[in-house]
């Protein structure tokens, strides 16, 4: 853990701090299941980049069967730090790399293999992708993420034991040789056929039982205390079930690990977690800009849209989970000027969607008040202080919230927010807004969580009001916003 990641662990402490004090003094009580603080600041970072860059970007493959020469790989004018700089502007705060994938080929020059970039055309032998890339992360100020794929249709020894020796000690080297990693990531893609080592075979391995996952997850938490292990089964963070960077509608933060299997689990039961789970691992949706996941040419037409973008990010940031978005570098080791543009114009909405908030300055009302205290005025809701918010008493299970800014106002966009570090508590709530006629309902949600993001047809009121309709346990709200979309 470095220093910037030491200080906001320790604000992260101190925010959840002062809650707690609040609820020793008002008798406020957590769910049973609860985010930690590594949890609750891995998923502040809200969007993640991807880069999916290997042999198979010059093979035009997405899965390589293991056989491919290291000589194709040479790139022309690769640029870790483009990739860093791009994904900075489009308001990415990690980026992941794919340091090995199914085909085996490594990015760095493995002592454990002779299929790696060691024995390719690039600089001479002597480069090493993975250091190029950490050093330029850092350097434009993201975090450090990187994919060592399971499976691998290179190794001779795939579907023995001796390869879970032969994985863990490329495992140490990624995890030992690049300073502090923020996420380690483990799919769930495993067995079948392959080059392995000359067999030129099909095999078959147990998901539950072959890679010995408990294992690998200590070796990996005792090499980096403060790294995100993401994988099916979590622990810290799990797949949500599609790669189309869709979370479900409910979308729980809550699951049961006991359910889950890497490579093996139900998707169905991924995608929307459980309101019973007794594990809290954080969504995350990941979606490629193309419709693979590696740079193919005949894809350049194809490149995602800015609103097709803001789409999944609604459907992904917006259901309570992260998106991780791939940007696939091209033959010459950039990103395609085409990805860029989308990009920038993805980014240019959100920022112009979200830049006022009209419930600022809003009056806001509630039906119930937690003890009538006024540090939990629903007030606080409209306000830029973290440390206010709302909560019902402990008798309470259903509320109604108001907002009265004192003039009409057109929005699409809804935000809602609750203090998880108190758990997941609202399981379903109504939207409505005031017409001469009356209260009209616009829409009826289940979950919130971290972040809520709710679209409907844009409306001109003079007033909103939400309505808590079930909960779990004493119901809370951080922040309610209201925003109208660019170009809207």
């Amino acid at each position: 853990m470095n220093i910037r990641q030491f200080i906001l662990f320790m604000m992260i402490l101190l925010l959840a701090g002062c809650r707690q004090g609040n609820r020793h003094a008002d008798g406020i009580t957590p769910n049973m299941v609860v985010p930690s603080a590594q949890q609750i600041a891995y998923q502040q970072m809200e969007l993640v980049g991807f880069i999916h860059f290997s042999i198979n970007t010059f093979t035009g493959k997405e899965w390589g069967y293991g056989d491919e020469s290291p000589s194709l790989f040479n790139p022309s004018g690769l640029d870790a730090g483009q990739w860093a700089r791009v994904a900075r502007d489009a308001g990415m705060k990690e980026l992941i790399l794919t340091a090995k994938h199914h085909d085996g080929f490594c990015l760095w020059p493995s002592q454990y293999t002779d299929h790696c970039i060691r024995n390719s055309p690039y600089k001479g032998g002597n480069g090493d992708i993975v250091r190029e890339f950490v050093d330029s992360c850092r350097e434009y100020g993201l975090k450090v993420g990187l994919y060592l794929s399971p499976w691998d249709r290179y190794h001779k020894d795939y579907g023995k034991p001796e390869y879970i020796d032969h994985y863990r000690k490329q495992l140490i080297e990624l995890l030992t040789q690049y300073g502090d990693i923020n996420e380690i990531w483990f799919d769930g893609a495993n067995g079948g056929s392959g080059y392995y080592g000359g067999a030129d075979e099909n095999r078959k391995i147990d998901p539950a039982t072959y890679y010995g996952w408990d294992s690998t997850f200590r070796l990996v938490k005792s090499l980096q205390p403060g790294i995100s292990i993401f994988s099916d089964a979590g622990p810290d963070i799990r797949w949500v079930g599609n790669e189309h960077g869709h979370a479900g509608d409910p979308f729980w933060s809550t699951i049961d690990r006991d359910k889950l299997i890497i490579g093996r689990s139900d998707q169905a039961y991924l995608n929307t977690g459980d309101p019973e789970g007794r594990d809290w691992i954080i969504g995350q949706c990941d979606v490629s800009i193309r419709p693979g996941w590696f740079y193919h040419e005949e894809e350049d037409s194809l490149v995602k849209t800015p609103d097709e973008l803001y789409d999944i990010y609604l459907k992904s940031v917006g259901r309570n989970a992260v998106l991780l978005l791939n940007i696939p570098p091209d033959r010459r080791g950039l990103i395609h000027e085409r990805d860029i543009s989308s990009l920038k114009a993805f980014r240019e909405l959100l920022d112009l969607t979200f830049a006022t908030d009209l419930a600022k300055g809003a009056t806001v009302t509630a039906s119930n008040t937690r003890g009538g205290k006024k540090g939990f005025s629903p007030q606080g809701l409209v306000d830029d202080e973290p440390l206010t918010w709302w909560a019902a008493d402990d008798t309470v299970g259903q509320a109604v919230i108001m907002l009265d800014p004192g003039r009409e106002m057109t929005f699409d966009i809804i935000m809602l927010s609750e203090p998880v570090e108190y758990g997941q508590r609202i399981s379903r709530f109504r939207i409505e807004t005031r017409a001469e006629e009356g209260w009209i309902p616009a829409f009826e949600g289940t979950t919130i969580g971290y972040k809520r993001l709710v679209r409907i047809p844009a409306v001109t009121t003079s007033r909103f009001r939400l309505v808590i309709l079930e909960a779990n346990n004493t119901p809370a709200l951080s922040r309610i916003g209201l925003f109208r979309s660019a170009g809207n």
